[in-house]
């Protein structure tokens, strides 16, 4: 998952940063509502953190032109008014949800999760094709009672595929959710990884293939 962070504090949007990074989520992050407009014209997000009292464009403006101009990302606004008033804006703004300042890291997480999979459609935390499951909150891959290991970024990417089940994901959609602008991700690696993860699944006997979409991409179905 690929998170835009926007919070102009430097301590702050450090820490923020440093927390999603360890739950293995690719992170970029920007000072200010202009900066946060060029990010999201020129790269594809999962969800954004978005302080609402930014400058030269505040958080609210943010959000009013990404959803006027159709970008789906889900949004966790950040800050540290907690009136009333404030969270019935940023919601009616078109916002997933709402955490004022000061927060438990745990509490930030645990609130990115459910408004991705909000906007996934699902309640659950657990995505399975056949009798393959992928915990998005552990990050865990299990067959029926097994635990299969992964790394970060064979995590990233058996969750981009599972939560999915036999639609293709473009390529370009993998590369994006997997890079950063600290570390790119190339269609090359794509196709290492996945050549990593279709060796796990046959050594573990999983009964679900990983197959190439011609032209498009990869899809994960039942084999």
């Amino acid at each position: 998952m690929r998170i835009l962070v926007v919070e102009d504090d430097p301590a702050l949007r450090l820490g923020i940063t440093r927390t999603l990074q360890a739950e293995g989520w690719q992170v970029d992050a920007v000072t200010d509502g202009e900066y946060a407009l060029a990010a999201t014209a020129t790269e594809s997000y999962d969800a954004a953190v978005l302080d609402l009292g930014l400058p030269r464009r505040d958080g609210f403006g943010v959000l009013q032109h990404w959803r006027g101009a159709g970008h789906d990302l889900a949004v966790l606004i950040l800050t540290a008014r907690d009136e009333l008033p404030d969270r019935l804006r940023g919601l009616n703004a078109g916002a997933d949800d709402y955490l004022a300042k000061p927060f438990e890291p745990e509490e930030l997480v645990a609130r990115l999760r459910a408004v991705t999979r909000r906007r996934l459609g699902s309640a659950s935390n657990l995505l399975a094709v056949g009798a393959l499951q992928f915990n998005t909150d552990s990050r865990e891959l299990r067959l029926r009672d097994e635990r299969l290991p992964l790394t970060p970024r064979e995590a990233a990417l058996i969750e981009l595929l599972m939560a999915s089940p036999g639609t293709a994901v473009p390529k370009s959609r993998i590369v994006s959710a997997m890079s950063s602008w600290e570390a790119n991700f190339s269609p090359n690696l794509v196709e290492i990884y996945i050549l990593k993860l279709r060796r796990k699944l046959v050594d573990a006997a999983a009964d679900v293939a990983i197959v190439t979409v011609r032209g498009v991409g990869y899809a994960m179905e039942p084999a």
